[in-house]
């Protein structure tokens, strides 16, 4: 059996005490392993922070610069102008923005941060360059605009000016037309009978079933304002019930006035000399004639120059 004795007692004390200080070690070392560990967590925390923080400053960047590269296009466009190499560098900005997006799920290194800032400030120089063309194309562009609009208000003061003399022409040439007008004077409608015995009467007044045919005499009134040259006048027999007589075996047509066609019965040509000529229609209807009243129209030039009445019975 061990004898409890002093030596004994001192003995387990040192070796109680050595134990301690043995765990005491321990459990500094395993906080201080457990510290270095937190410190360089939370170090490589820091850089993940740091580097997501560059990734996502770096792809503000890029987005930055394409919407200027495309505002830049979008002027040059407005302006009527193409520029090929702008579009190029938008493509080579989305290519780069593709890859700096990829590196949220891959590693953005040191290297990869400097070539892509270089490149960011080139696009920058760039992008100011062509800022300083643009905006001397634009100051060009309000001289030359101010420029136009000088030669635009000159031009519509000559516009109008060859507008109002048009107008004052096409004014005086309507008034010549209305004035060269002939005029068909003392028009006298004969018939002559199946005898061709020709009969006028005053009454302008004949028996339908006696008409074989129809002479139309008139005199052309003196105009000094009309152009001696070829005319034609045309005739129109209209019967009681209002349709002209149109015949194309017999020489009848059609004739334009004001813009509509219009059937016509007979016309004669001549050549106009202003000696207050005297001209007649003679016309064959080779068919009885209706009863009732017939007016006799007269044409030429786009206008009527005569009328007369007469009755058959």
């Amino acid at each position: 059996m061990s004898v409890n004795t002093p030596e004994n007692r001192s003995n387990r004390k040192l070796l109680i005490g050595g134990l301690l200080v043995v765990l005491l070690s321990i459990n500094g070392i395993l906080i201080y392993m457990n510290y270095q560990k937190k410190e360089k967590t939370e170090e490589q925390e820091e850089i993940i922070r740091v580097k997501n923080s560059e990734l996502e400053n770096q792809i503000k960047v890029y987005e930055a610069l394409k919407a200027d590269f495309e505002r830049q296009s979008q002027e040059l466009q407005a302006m009527g102008l193409e520029n090929d190499s702008l579009e190029a560098k938008i493509a080579a900005i989305n290519t780069d923005l593709n890859q700096l997006r990829g590196f949220r799920k891959s590693s953005y290194s040191l290297a990869d941060q400097r070539r892509f800032r270089d490149r960011a400030s080139a696009f920058e120089k760039q992008l100011k360059e062509k800022d300083a063309e643009i905006a001397k194309l634009k100051e060009d562009n309000e001289v030359l605009y101010t420029e136009n609009t000088g030669l635009k208000v000159t031009q519509n003061r000559l516009s109008d000016s060859l507008t109002t003399m048009k107008t004052t022409n096409l004014d005086l040439s309507e008034k010549v037309k209305v004035a060269s007008r002939l005029e068909a004077q003392n028009i006298n409608v004969n018939i002559i009978n199946q005898r061709g015995k020709e009969k006028e009467d005053s009454d302008s007044e004949y028996r339908a079933k006696r008409v074989d045919k129809i002479r139309v005499v008139f005199k052309l009134g003196k105009n000094d304002v009309a152009t001696k040259e070829p005319k034609t006048i045309y005739m129109r027999l209209i019967e009681p019930d209002g349709a002209a007589l149109y015949n194309l075996s017999m020489g009848s047509g059609t004739f334009e006035i004001d813009g509509d066609d219009m059937y016509y019965t007979a016309k004669r040509d001549f050549v106009f000399d202003n000696t207050q000529q005297q001209l007649s229609f003679l016309y064959d209807k080779n068919a009885e004639y209706k009863k009732g009243q017939h007016t006799i129209e007269l044409y030429a030039d786009g206008f009527m120059i005569g009328k007369a009445n007469f009755v058959l019975k």
